[in-house]
């Protein structure tokens, strides 16, 4: 998964450096905005480590599912076969005791295997508890948690954040934002993109030439709010803007749109922090 990031300082240095300023001025911009793409490759670096150490799991889950069905074949044809004594005459005590233990040593062996498979899928539902128990059943209609490849994405609707057509947060934003805020700061060893999404309908207002802009500024002002309202380090926080070319749903109608116009928290544990949520959450 590439992201691509599209900051806002760097619509703010293509206006200051058309204006009347400073050279010293531009270049401090200048100087912020070569940070900012730095800090930005640093992140998508992690990421895709992040994502290849994830990987592993899903393989050792595949390869549990494989070995699980072959012990349950295994089990059944044990039964078979200890069936087949039981109905024989002919049969000793000896074997039926002997087809009794290897019947129940394949299932401790599946229930082991089982319990991993548990273990692992247990991932997603530790996260996403975690992540949403301080919203409301209201809240949780406009928030979609997601955990995909060790990641986890928290897609907020564009009428839950701003007001229409705007990138100035709305008066209901602050009560969701501040929960969010909390989760991010009880993970504070974790990274935190915010990413902008719109639908493809174009922005018609002056001050936007376009759907990046829109998506850009929407991400720099929720990161804004989580830094000056709710005091996450901004050390942590990446702002990115992915205008109308990242999708989930079907532009042509509505509903689909409705759920392009999105902001997406997305949170990159390293693997070690991921695997030790499997067992405890934060401190209340």
């Amino acid at each position: 998964m590439k992201l691509q990031f599209i900051i806002p300082g760097l619509f703010l240095v293509g206006v200051m450096a058309q204006s009347c300023v400073s050279s010293k001025k531009y270049n401090d911009l200048q100087t912020d905005y070569t940070k900012l793409q730095n800090d930005t490759r640093d992140l998508n670096t992690r990421f895709l480590s992040s994502e290849r150490n994830v990987a592993v799991l899903n393989d050792r889950a595949n390869s549990l599912e494989t070995q699980i069905a072959s012990e349950r074949a295994n089990v059944k044809s044990l039964q078979d076969a200890l069936n087949k004594c039981l109905n024989s005459s002919n049969q000793g005590n000896v074997n039926i005791s002997k087809l009794v233990d290897e019947i129940n040593s394949s299932n401790k062996y599946i229930q082991q295997l089982v319990n991993a498979k548990n273990k692992s899928d247990s991932l997603n539902m530790v996260l996403t508890n975690n992540l949403t128990r301080s919203l409301s059943a209201s809240e949780m209609k406009d928030v979609d948690v997601q955990v995909l490849k060790g990641v986890v994405y928290i897609s907020l609707s564009d009428n839950m954040l701003y007001k229409s057509g705007s990138y100035e947060m709305s008066d209901r934003a602050g009560e969701t934002l501040s929960k969010i805020a909390k989760i991010i700061k009880d993970y504070s060893n974790y990274d935190v993109l915010v990413e902008g999404n719109t639908d493809n309908v174009p922005i018609a207002q002056k001050n936007l030439r376009n759907n990046w802009d829109l998506s850009a500024l929407r991400a720099s002002s929720v990161v804004q709010a989580l830094q000056n309202t709710y005091g996450v380090d901004p050390k942590r926080l990446t702002a990115g803007g992915r205008g109308e070319y990242n999708p989930i749903a079907d532009n042509s109608t509505e509903a689909g749109r409705s759920k392009n116009r999105r902001t997406q928290i997305i949170i990159t544990p390293k693997l070690d922090q991921f695997m030790d949520l499997i067992g405890k959450a934060p401190e209340k």
